[in-house]
C-alpha cells in the first residue's frame, strides 16, 4: 500500500488532496518523490510566511533548552516574553494576550469574551468569509455552508460585499437594536480573494462599533506578521480595534501557535470568568519557534519590507501583462495578491495546470491567491509568474 492508498484508507481530509507528495522544502521551492521542483506561491496559506527550512531560525530554535510541557496554570516566563512582545508590536491599547494553538481557537476565544464583555450574544461578519472550523466560528462564515450545520449560533448577521457605503448602512441598520457583541472581518480579506477595504469604509466601520457599543475584532490570521507590509495589516488604517486574532505566520510555520489579544478594559472584565483552558496553548515549542521567528522578523524587517515592496510591484506589473481570456482585477497589499479572473472554473482550471507545471498557488471563488514567503526574490517570482503565464495561453488556446 502506498502513501495515497494510505491516505484514502486512514487519513481525514476536510478538503481536495493535491497530487503532490512531499519530501523537501526550502525557501520558495518544494520538492516531490521524484526531485520534481515546485515553486510555492502558496506559501501554506500564508504560513511559511519566511520561507521553508529557514536555517537561522531552526538553528536557533534547536539552541534552546526548554521542559517538554507546562501546565497552562503554573508560571512560565517564555509565555511573559512573548506576550509582552505582542503587545509592543500590536497597537498600544492593545496589551493583553490569551493563548491558543491556532486561528479558529483565537476567534473562538474572541467570541466568548465579547459575549462576556458585552453581555450581548450576536455576531456580524462579511459574507462568504472564513473565520475558522469551530462551530461558532462557522456561524460567522459563508451562509451558504449553513445548512450542513443546523446548531449554529443564531443571529449570526452578515453585510455583503463591495464594502462601500450600502454596507455601512446595512451594518448600522444591524446595530441599531444593541444586541451584537461583536463585529468580526479581515483587516485585508484574503479568503475572499484579497478583498482590500478603502481607509474611509474602516474607520467609518471603526466608529459605528464604537458608537453602538459593538466590539471590533480583527482576524489577522492570514495579515499579521508582515504579510501586508506591515506587522499587522490593522496598522495600514486608522481604526483602534478591541481584539485582534492571530496565528499562522506567528511561528513561520515551526510549530502550531494562536492568540488573540485584547485591550486591559476587557481583560480586567473577563479574564476570572472566561475559563479560556488551552493545553496545548503555547507549547513550549510553540513558543520558542514564535520568539525566535518573531525576533527574526523584527531583526530583518527593513529587509524583508523593502523586498515586499519591490516584489509585490514585479508581480503587479506582470500579472497585468499575462493575457487572461477575460477583464481582470488584480488586488494586491504587500505580498497578499488576488487576481479575479471572474469565472471560478477558469481559475481552478488555471490553478491545476498550473501545478502540472511546477507553480503552488490557492483559488478562492473565481480569484487566483498568491501568499509568496516575505523574502522571496525576484528571480523565483519571475520563474514562477512565467509558468502561470505558460499555463493561461495553453488554456485559452484549448478553450
Amino acid at each position: 500500500m502506498n502513501t495515497k492508498e494510505r491516505d484514502k484508507k486512514y487519513f481525514g481530509r476536510g478538503n481536495e488532496a493535491l497530487d503532490l507528495k512531499v519530501t523537501k522544502a526550502k525557501g520558495s521551492l518544494i520538492y516531490d518523490e521524484q526531485g520534481n521542483k515546485y515553486i510555492d506561491f502558496l506559501g501554506g496559506a500564508g504560513v511559511g510566511s519566511l520561507g521553508w527550512g529557514n536555517e537561522e531560525i531552526e538553528n536557533e530554535i534547536r539552541k534552546n533548552d526548554r521542559p517538554a510541557y507546562v501546565y497552562p496554570n503554573f508560571y512560565y516566563e517564555p509565555w511573559t516574553q512573548l506576550a509582552k512582545l505582542l503587545a509592543d508590536l500590536t497597537p498600544t491599547h492593545l496589551t493583553t494576550s490569551f493563548r491558543t494553538t491556532g486561528g479558529s481557537e483565537a476567534v473562538e476565544a474572541a467570541m466568548q469574551m465579547a459575549m462576556m464583555y458585552t453581555g450581548r450574544k450576536k455576531f456580524i461578519s462579511v459574507e462568504g468569509s472564513y473565520h475558522g472550523n469551530t462551530i461558532a466560528s462557522i456561524s460567522l462564515g459563508a451562509s451558504s455552508k449553513h445548512s450542513s450545520f443546523p446548531n449554529l449560533l443564531p443571529g449570526c448577521e452578515k453585510i455583503d460585499l463591495p464594502l462601500d457605503d450600502k454596507a455601512l448602512k446595512t451594518l448600522e441598520e444591524k446595530l441599531k437594536d444593541h444586541s451584537l457583541a461583536g463585529f468580526i472581518m479581515e483587516p485585508v480579506i484574503c479568503n475572499l480573494g484579497v478583498v482590500i477595504p478603502s481607509s474611509e469604509f474602516m474607520e467609518k466601520l471603526d466608529n459605528l462599533c464604537k458608537q453602538y457599543g459593538t466590539l471590533l475584532i480583527m482576524d489577522e490570521a492570514i495579515t499579521g506578521f508582515g504579510r501586508t507590509g506591515k506587522i499587522f495589516a490593522t496598522e495600514h488604517f486608522n481604526i483602534k480595534p478591541d481584539m485582534i486574532c492571530m496565528a499562522k505566520a506567528m511561528s513561520a510555520g515551526h510549530a502550531g501557535i494562536g492568540a488573540v489579544i485584547i485591550t486591559d478594559e476587557i481583560a480586567n472584565k473577563v479574564e476570572e470568568d472566561v475559563g479560556l483552558y488551552s493545553s496545548y496553548g503555547w507549547h513550549p515549542i510553540s513558543v520558542d519557534a514564535s520568539l525566535v521567528a518573531i525576533n527574526y522578523l523584527i531583526e530583518h524587517k527593513q529587509q524583508l519590507f523593502n523586498n515586499i515592496k519591490e516584489t509585490g510591484k514585479f508581480f503587479e506589473q506582470q500579472l497585468k501583462d499575462i493575457n487572461f481570456n477575460a477583464e481582470t482585477e488584480i488586488r494586491i497589499k504587500g505580498l497578499a495578491i488576488g487576481v479575479d479572473v471572474k469565472d471560478q472554473e477558469y481559475a481552478t482550471q488555471i490553478r491545476k495546470r498550473s501545478l502540472q507545471h511546477g507553480l503552488l498557488m490557492d483559488t478562492e471563488g473565481s480569484s487566483l491567491v498568491f501568499f509568496p514567503a516575505l523574502n522571496i526574490d525576484i528571480k523565483t517570482a519571475k520563474e514562477g509568474l512565467e509558468i502561470l503565464e505558460k499555463s493561461v495561453e495553453e488554456l485559452n488556446r484549448e478553450n
